[in-house]
């Protein structure tokens, strides 16, 4: 199991909560995704560490920025 935290540029409410985490748990391998609003800041837990191209993509397709 695999846990990393990621920086999101752009998130401000529960929609934005709700966007990203439907397009992370798209990503193959993706078995939980908790998003911290205050901090921007997203933890998303696989059963392989991910590539962050594919992270990228997914928040990219959910309209925001990974920093």
């Amino acid at each position: 199991m695999a846990s990393t935290t990621y920086r999101v540029e752009g998130m401000t409410c529960d929609h934005c909560v709700h966007a990203v985490t439907t397009e992370l748990l798209l990503v193959p391998g993706v078995e939980a995704v908790r998003v911290d609003l205050p901090s921007g800041t997203v933890e998303v837990t696989s059963a392989q560490p991910l590539a962050e191209d594919d992270v990228r993509e997914a928040v990219d397709e959910a309209g925001y920025t990974l920093i």
